[in-house]
């Protein structure tokens, strides 16, 4: 398997980009900030997209995902990086909502991540190289699963911060 290294920007700890680009895995290794971009996606129904991960990537390979996305790359914004993920993890050519950023440190390393929303058709053509498999749950059984299946750090802390912020909105 190639794994090719992503470029990123290193930022500081209020998300202002430093301007110096090193790679993806250089940035986890010594715990550089850089961003990621990650989207909640929902169909008509409100229901949450659900994925687990392909066992061979590199990164939390055959955990679940409730949320689509990747690093930012050099140059890009959080709301750009977060539509070209989904364009290429799900086929779904979609604007997402940016809702709110922040400084995650869970999962591999320190990084911002920001947090959008999406409405995607029911029908998604999943990327077999980045996912395994998807469905649809509803709030309650994605609330389960959370308690029950094996998902990514930067899931659950997205997933609770989401709800947090979609309650105080309403």
């Amino acid at each position: 398997m190639c794994v090719v290294d992503e470029l990123v920007e290193r930022v500081d700890d209020q998300d202002r980009v430093l301007g110096a680009v090193v790679g993806r895995w250089e940035a986890i290794r010594e715990g550089w900030l850089h961003r990621v971009a990650v989207t909640v996606c929902r169909d008509e129904r409100g229901r949450f997209l659900v994925h687990r991960r392909s066992g061979h990537l590199s990164r939390f390979p055959g955990l679940y995902e409730v949320v689509v996305g990747g690093a930012v790359d050099v140059g890009e914004s959080y709301e750009k990086a977060a539509a070209r993920e989904l364009a290429e993890e799900l086929g779904a050519r979609v604007l997402p909502d940016l809702l709110f950023t922040f400084l995650n440190r869970s999962g591999l390393s320190p990084h911002w991540l920001g947090v959008h929303e999406a409405v995607v058709p029911d029908r998604v053509i999943a990327d077999p190289d980045e996912v395994a498999w998807h469905g649809w749950l509803t709030e309650p059984e994605l609330r389960s699963a959370l308690l029950e299946w094996r998902f990514t750090p930067d899931s659950h802390e997205a997933f609770s911060r989401y709800l947090a912020f979609r309650t105080a909105r309403s």
